[in-house]
């Protein structure tokens, strides 16, 4: 590993604390996509994968974006390592969390740092296509939300094994029965590679559970016209997954909060 330029720790932004409401987005000139990538243990991958996100949005979008990673003040430094990158990629922005865990809180963090009209979340695992960032921007035009989706518009599960393939589905069933009204509008509202517009969400206080942030997106937020958008999702090839023992409980509880949340916005 080469050594750490001076002051790199400066180069960092401190995670944002308190209300998870996602601000205006500021006086121009600023971006029109904000991409926000969680990471966790992520050091081995974050150059590449920077790297491949980079050359898509420099041919789509050149000029017009930023990337904001947000680490969760990894054991294996993924922050410093992503923070050496940002020598010679004046688009990149670097988010150390503290004291605080849940990849849906910090994909709301690195959007209340972020500075672009449009707020979208992408992985680093390389589980999520940076390649497919170019059709979801190409189909943002007079949608609020473009979701790339792993079953409709073309979409696979890739080469997942049989075990997680149930345990998706069984997601999805308790999904469908507990929020109709949101599995009923997207193919994959358990996605976590989206572009949705800052206008949906701003000044909405959001209270996620656990990994999945796409949902409360779309039962607290202002979201209209829906895009999709299929791409194949790949087998994690390095590092370890984030997810653990307490997903499946979390995600019941967060529906259910969901169910309660959306019931609450019907009533006259």
């Amino acid at each position: 590993m080469s050594a750490t330029p001076r002051g790199v720790e400066d180069w960092v932004i401190p995670a944002p604390m308190g209300s998870l409401a996602v601000p205006p987005a500021g006086p121009p000139p600023r971006p029109l996509l904000s991409l926000v990538i969680p990471t966790l243990n992520e050091a081995e991958n974050i150059a590449e994968f920077l790297g491949e996100v980079r050359r898509t949005l420099d041919e789509a979008l050149p000029g017009r974006y930023e990337i904001v990673v947000v680490d969760d003040d990894s054991p294996d430094r993924t922050w410093e390592a992503a923070a050496r990158l940002m020598i010679g990629f004046p688009e990149l922005r670097v988010v150390r969390r503290r004291n605080e865990n849940g990849l849906a809180w910090a994909v709301i963090r690195g959007w209340q740092v972020a500075r672009g009209d449009v707020l979208g979340t992408i992985n680093a695992d390389f589980q999520h296509p940076p390649a497919t960032l170019a059709a979801m921007l190409a189909r943002l035009e007079g949608a609020d939300l473009v979701v790339a989706t792993r079953h409709g518009d073309g979409g696979s599960l890739g080469d997942w094994g049989i075990m997680r393939r149930v345990t998706s589905w069984g997601a999805a069933a308790i999904g469908r029965l507990v929020l109709p009204e949101v599995f009923a509008r997207l193919s994959d509202p358990l996605s976590g590679y989206y572009l949705v517009r800052r206008e949906c969400i701003e000044g909405i206080q959001l209270a996620p559970l656990g990994y999945k942030s796409l949902m409360e997106v779309m039962v607290r937020g202002a979201v209209g016209s829906v895009h999709e958008c299929g791409y194949e999702m790949h087998k994690r090839s390095r590092g370890k997954s984030k997810v653990h023992a307490l997903h499946p409980l979390q995600y019941i509880r967060h529906v259910l909060r969901l169910r309660a949340a959306a019931r609450e916005r019907r009533r006259p």
